[in-house]
């Protein structure tokens, strides 16, 4: 979440556009619901289950760099976690 905070992009939820730094509190909230409810144990599920779409509206969510064109939530998060986590190391908890 932290290299989402400060990546300068842009989130899309249902339709509007956020700051990636607004998008995060939304984020932790829905991984505190599923936590919660004994529904994460990794990273991946976190951002299959939570950070991948609307859990009402089912639209995906979308990041936006720069002048890039705007990519899926996961694809995004995903990559992020690949240049963070070690080689070799295939899942992490949340």
């Amino acid at each position: 979440m932290s290299r989402l905070a400060v990546s300068g992009c842009e989130f899309n939820r249902n339709g509007n556009w956020y700051t990636a730094a607004e998008a995060v509190p939304h984020l932790l909230r829905k991984m505190q619901y599923f936590e919660d409810n004994g529904s994460l144990q990794t990273v991946e599920q976190f951002i299959d289950l939570a950070a991948s779409g609307s859990s009402i509206s089912g639209q995906p969510y979308l990041v936006k760099c720069g002048s890039n064109a705007a990519v899926p939530s996961g694809t995004w998060l995903r990559s992020q976690l690949l240049l963070l986590r070690p080689a070799g190391r295939a899942q992490s908890t949340p």
